[in-house]
């Protein structure tokens, strides 16, 4: 069992249900998010428009889940208008990555710092890491130093650290790939192994799920599998075996109903995760209504198909998931 502060407990369960699994909303996205709504319009007043949406979705969401994920450049706003009982994690990358130079090495936003994030409001520190366990030694290594320097920071503020971990491979550029769907299982287990090393000081992680489920047996649609059914589920068997540290699943932008279905099998195959952290899959159908309809008309949608999204999810997590308070205790408790 991991042993934290009684003041990172105090977070992480304002994090929580009351059940200790975490359901989150996701809506820190930055970069992806511009291309969304430029999609169909271009607009002067882009910044603003993203911090509208962003209020809308925490104002219109956060009642129904224990937690919502934002960005400092565009989300305090949002966060401002989460419902009370709702915790906050704050981003601390610089969204997307260096696209000319090799080994997607990360950066931070330069005017902020787990304290000034704490001093926002955070009940924890996200931070997004690219990593592909087979690249280069010199590489990794500066990945597995940033990395210590954000945990020692979140140490320092007795803050829970937040570690989403977006594996790829250096040589096959399009991550959703048949040939990347046959490494993803090794590449993704691999990396929660190593950053579940206590040097890292992470408290969370954020993962994909071991498997491209579009390409396993019964799930796939008109494409040859990559992974029988029984594959699959020994990989997420291996997944939950590669680390002692509470984990939760990103959405990675699937639709609401195969992720629930992912997470069904996930837990038929022994993974005892503990949550989700759920982005586009929620919210991503809101974005052409508040384009086209503006507020009112993005309103309408995430009271209706938005909430109903979310709780289809939670009753889905009731079933799935684990809480991470097997796995998590205090200092200085018996």
């Amino acid at each position: 069992m991991r042993l934290i502060s009684p003041e990172k407990m105090k977070h992480l369960e304002k994090l929580s249900s009351p059940g200790h699994v975490i359901s989150a909303l996701a809506i820190d996205q930055r970069g992806s998010l511009k291309k969304m709504i430029q999609r169909d319009q271009s607009s002067a007043d882009l910044a603003q428009q993203i911090e509208s949406f962003k209020a809308a979705v925490s104002k219109q969401l956060t009642p129904y889940v224990s937690s919502i994920l934002l960005d400092p450049e565009y989300g305090l706003k949002a966060a401002r208008h989460r419902a009370s009982e709702a915790g906050l994690l704050l981003a601390y990358e610089e969204t997307g990555y260096e696209a000319t130079e090799p080994g997607r090495l990360p950066d931070l936003l330069p005017t902020w710092s787990a304290k000034r994030l704490k001093e926002q409001g955070a009940d924890a520190v996200k931070f997004l890491l690219y990593f592909d366990v087979d690249e280069a030694e010199e590489i990794n290594q500066q990945k597995y130093a940033f990395v210590e320097r954000i945990g020692s920071e979140c140490q320092a503020e007795e803050i829970p650290f937040f570690l989403e971990i977006v594996t790829y491979d250096a040589n096959i550029a399009d991550a959703s790939s048949r040939e990347y769907a046959r490494l993803k299982p090794n590449k993704v287990n691999q990396a929660m192994k190593k950053f579940s090393e206590p040097r890292f000081n992470v408290d969370i992680l954020k993962v994909e799920v071991p498997v491209n489920m579009n390409y396993v047996a019964s799930y796939s649609k008109d494409v040859e599998p990559v992974y029988t059914l029984a594959q699959a589920k020994e990989y997420f068997k291996e997944q939950e075996a590669s680390t002692d540290l509470p984990y939760i699943y990103l959405s990675a932008g699937v639709s609401m109903d195969l992720f629930k279905e992912t997470l069904r099998l996930a837990h038929q195959s022994g993974a005892k995760f503990n949550g989700v952290l759920c982005g586009r899959a929620t919210w991503k159908d809101a974005v052409p209504e508040f384009v086209h309809g503006g507020l009112d008309q993005v309103i309408d949608w995430l009271n209706d198909q938005g909430r109903q999204n979310i709780e289809a999810l939670n009753e889905v997590l009731v079933e799935t998931a684990s809480a991470w308070d097997e796995k998590v205790g205090v200092y200085g408790k018996a």
